[in-house]
């Protein structure tokens, strides 16, 4: 019977100090992955996508914390614009017109920045597309438009920047993805698909450039209130399309606020956080893929019957798109914002 207590006292103390070890190790980790806060202050930041939506209210932000902001985006107006803003506030502001889907393009406007400020320290890959629509409605040309600007963009913008970063041995990237590279959302096709590649892209920077001092932010948003809806690309039923995607973009609960979206954005990149998903209802989207992958697989399906169907391959502008509910007070909070950050009825960035 004494062996037998012992031999139990002796269990309970192995496994006590196996407990202790276990939490020491976790909290000795989680010392060891903790970095020093960023400091944007003197950086140079360059965003793309950064003339209107989230890249100009990041840009605003940034400004704020006395960082240089070059802009990049392919309307030129639109530019002129956000450069005029951020001057009247007092921010260092770069602007060139880049498509980047074009290296030769990123290449040339990474240089002008360098010899403008020196080298990049920050980028923040933003520039996006957004087409609606079912299968159907989607042609190849609308895949290949979205991966180049969602896949190759980044990846020509990171590769430019790389090789002083590197040198310098310091350095912070972040992908601006989507819950939508996570859960492919119906009527969304091409959009998922190119933000699936880039957070694969994202995963792989992290994991490589780490061990070079630099640190990659994965950050996938759900719905934000930008006003981007009214350059998004609607086929099929687009009036219909845009309707279901403007109203879910505005309504609170569902959609965060893109000043909100900005300032976890930043301090994620200040912490040098691997990913950031904003929003609960993109958490929420998250874990249920990954926990009921079959649940998730139906609920998709059902809400897929719900929308609008239609195989029409013209596209329409949001903007073009409008009906008497859209102009409604339920999508009074987008309008707003859209007013806020340079959208109007220009062409997409």
């Amino acid at each position: 019977m004494a062996d037998w207590r012992k031999d139990r006292q002796a269990s309970r103390l192995t496994l006590s100090t196996l407990v202790a070890a276990g939490v020491g190790a976790a909290f000795g980790l989680r010392k060891a992955l903790k970095h020093e806060r960023y400091s944007f202050k003197g950086r140079t930041v360059l965003i793309t996508g950064g003339s209107r939506g989230l890249g100009l209210v990041l840009a605003r932000r940034l400004a704020k914390e006395d960082a240089r902001v070059a802009l990049c985006g392919r309307d030129s107006a639109s530019l002129a614009q956000a450069r005029k803003e951020l001057e009247r506030a007092g921010a260092q502001v770069f602007t060139r017109r880049c498509d980047v889907r074009d290296q030769v393009q990123v290449e040339a406007l990474v240089g002008a920045i360098h010899e403008r400020w020196g080298a990049v320290d920050v980028v923040i890959n933003n520039a996006g597309v957004i087409q609606v629509g079912p299968l159907e409605s989607m042609t190849l040309e609308d895949f290949r438009e979205a991966v180049d600007t969602h896949f190759w963009g980044p990846l020509y913008t990171t590769l430019a920047v790389l090789p002083e970063m590197k040198r310098r041995g310091q350095g912070r990237i972040v992908n601006i993805t989507s819950v939508g590279g996570r859960l492919s959302i119906p009527h969304l096709a091409p959009y998922s698909a190119s933000k699936f590649a880039l957070v694969g892209l994202s995963d792989a920077l992290r994991a490589e450039l780490r061990q070079d001092g630099i640190r990659v932010t994965t950050v996938c948003p759900g719905l934000m209130r930008t006003g981007s809806a009214l350059n998004a690309h609607f086929k099929g039923q687009h009036e219909g399309e845009y309707a279901w995607f403007a109203i879910g973009d505005s309504l609170p609960g569902l959609s965060m606020s893109a000043e909100r979206a900005a300032r976890r954005i930043i301090e994620a990149c200040r912490r040098g956080d691997s990913e950031v998903i904003l929003g609960l209802s993109a958490k929420l989207a998250t874990v249920g893929r990954a926990l009921a992958p079959e649940l998730t697989a139906s609920l998709l399906a059902w809400v897929n019957r719900q929308l609008p169907q239609g195989s029409s391959q013209d596209t329409h502008a949001g903007a073009d798109s409008e009906t008497p509910l859209t102009r409604s007070w339920l999508t009074e909070l987008s309008r707003r914002a859209a007013e806020r950050n340079n959208e109007g009825d220009v062409p997409l960035h």
